[in-house]
């Protein structure tokens, strides 16, 4: 398993930042879109749509969206639906910390729904991102803020991880993970104000900013968690070998993206 995880790593990184970062605006939608639509196609499994033509018809409504989206695309909108985005997830996060006990996703058209709004939002705050000037430089914080938090959360866990996050939800997870994925935020956070020559107050904006956007991936990563806990499945799919699916992969990037994206306007560093 661990080889394999090497290997689908070592094999895919360069094709992502290529993506990512040497690519033009446009390539860089159409790539997105692509990881989105493959996420849309496994989400579509999470909402109980097993059928391969109704799984097929939920990705290309989600495809379509995004076309329109892109097409359309005026600044009020993309902002509008990324606050919309951003309530979501203070409400996910109420349904993660009161699973089981609480309604309102578990029925199949819910979750179907809220992929919608989770894939969409996701593509549109990152297209937004890199759209701004600094874009690239917020876009790679943005990434190592994600990755940070999954690192830090790794190994402070493992050498101090007792009390459980959420045992309902993720039972691996841990309390001294989550400070531990912090406090890797609030360094990494740290390096980008000091690169961007932030003022006191606006560095001070950004370490928020970064370390709330850190909470939004593990939020997401919880969210995503229950969702397979409640379809009964253990991976999003067997898309890449060791790591399971796309959803697997993105799932923390979904929540932090949009928090991130909202902050960094407000802050109006780019």
């Amino acid at each position: 398993m661990l080889k394999e995880r090497v290997w689908t790593a070592v094999l895919l990184a360069p094709l992502v930042l290529a993506g990512l970062f040497l690519s033009s605006l446009e390539v860089f939608k159409l790539f997105l879109a692509a990881i989105v639509l493959l996420g849309a196609w496994e989400w579509a499994n999470l909402s109980s749509l097993s059928v391969f033509a109704v799984r097929f018809a939920y990705t290309s409504l989600v495809a379509a969206l995004i076309a329109a989206l892109n097409y359309y695309s005026p600044d009020a909108v993309f902002d509008g639906f990324l606050l919309v985005a951003v309530a979501f997830w203070g409400l996910a996060a109420f349904w993660v910390v009161r699973y089981p006990s609480i309604n309102g996703w578990q029925k199949g058209w819910q979750r179907a729904l809220i992929g919608v709004l989770v894939l969409t939002s996701t593509w549109m705050a990152l297209v937004s991102l890199r759209h701004l000037p600094d874009g690239g430089v917020l876009l790679l914080m943005l990434l190592l803020l994600v990755w940070g938090a999954d690192i830090g959360a790794y190994f402070a866990g493992k050498r101090w991880g007792r009390a459980k996050l959420a045992p309902s939800v993720s039972p691996g997870k841990t309390r001294a993970g989550l400070w531990g994925g912090l406090a890797s935020c609030a360094l990494i956070s740290l390096c980008f104000v000091f690169y961007l020559e932030l003022d006191l107050l606006s560095g001070v904006y950004l370490l928020l900013t970064a370390m709330i956007a850190g909470l939004a991936s593990v939020l997401g990563d919880l969210f995503e968690s229950m969702l397979k806990r409640h379809r009964g499945i253990k991976d999003s799919s067997r898309l890449l070998p060791g790591h399971g699916g796309i959803l697997d992969r993105i799932d923390s990037i979904t929540a932090a993206a949009p928090v991130f994206v909202v902050g960094v306007q407000l802050l109006s560093i780019s």
